[in-house]
């Protein structure tokens, strides 16, 4: 095999690791909710990660941005490890875990369409139908979720803030791979989302004072893996392939978060759910084909304005 063979099949190998992460903090907020407000919850998780991501980057030369890394880098941190952060936990307390993580699933369609439109990526006939019957599963476990107890229209318009936010936080994050390690984009934009959270430490003190020690180890579990080693992970793997594929690998996560959440939390999906499951992995498995070469144009790449948002 060839080192860019080797390359993208570690990168490849990462994903399944990143989505169960991914999942299982869906389960670990619903659970803390109760118990940690969703700015003391955000503030401490970032802390956490950049402190493992701050030690990783001391055993290695480093490479910090340029000037004009810095729009992107701030807009990257900002929204995806701030505000997703603080909207998503704030989501949670109102609905379930799996359905937050449903909901979640606007965002890799926001990846692809902004991929296409501002980073030249491919939007093959593949890509679009992966994305319309993934979104079509997402749709059909919110359908179910409706007549449920325990929805709530605040939940879920936060939930889908966080997806918006999470959608534009991948589009500026991948041109700064393309310039710099993951480890770098990931400790810094981790380090704005903890500033950003900073008006939420007097929250996080009285839950450091007070918590149990269940909470802070949970606190401390989001920080060091779904945060710091899932998302340096992500970065290696977005760094190797096209942002909008990646995302909408994304649709399997509401399938791990939902299983995780029946056998963690006791919150048992409604039927239609496994339904729409069924489709976010057909989804996933429409997006990974490749098109064949000569089929027309159907297949090429749709006409996109070359630019990269700086």
């Amino acid at each position: 095999m060839t080192t860019p063979d080797r390359t993208r099949t570690l990168s490849l190998l990462t994903v399944p690791v990143v989505l169960v992460l991914w999942a299982s903090a869906f389960v670990a907020i619903r659970h803390l909710g109760p118990s940690v407000s969703p700015g003391a919850l955000s503030l401490g998780r970032l802390l956490v990660a950049s402190v493992v991501l701050g030690a990783m980057m001391l055993s290695r030369p480093r490479t910090w941005p340029s000037r004009r890394d810095l729009p992107l880098l701030v807009t990257c941190g900002v929204l995806w490890f701030g505000v997703y952060n603080i909207t998503l936990n704030a989501a949670e307390r109102r609905i379930d875990a799996g359905t937050a993580a449903m909901l979640v699933q606007i965002g890799p369609i926001v990846v692809a369409l902004l991929a296409a439109a501002f980073l030249g990526e491919q939007l093959t006939r593949w890509l679009v139908a992966g994305a319309v019957v993934g979104f079509a599963g997402v749709v059909v476990i919110g359908l179910a979720k409706s007549g449920h107890a325990g929805g709530d229209l605040g939940g879920v318009l936060l939930a889908v803030v966080a997806a918006l936010t999470y959608g534009a936080g991948v589009v500026t994050q991948k041109p700064l791979l393309s310039r710099l390690p993951g480890l770098e984009v990931t400790f810094l934009a981790c380090v704005i989302g903890a500033v950003v959270c900073l008006p939420f430490t007097p929250e996080l003190v009285d839950t450091v004072r007070h918590g149990s020690a269940t909470t802070l180890l949970l606190v401390a579990y989001l920080g060091v893996f779904p945060t710091a080693v899932a998302f340096l992970l992500w970065a290696f793997a977005l760094s190797r392939t096209n942002a909008g594929t990646l995302a909408l690998t994304t649709f399997l996560v509401p399938v791990i978060a939902t299983g995780l959440g029946w056998l963690l939390l006791g919150e048992l999906p409604p039927a239609g759910a496994y339904v729409g499951g069924a489709l976010c992995v057909v989804g996933v498995v429409l997006t990974r084909r490749r098109p064949r070469p000569g089929r027309g144009t159907a297949d090429q790449k749709v006409p996109e304005p070359d630019v990269v948002p700086s």
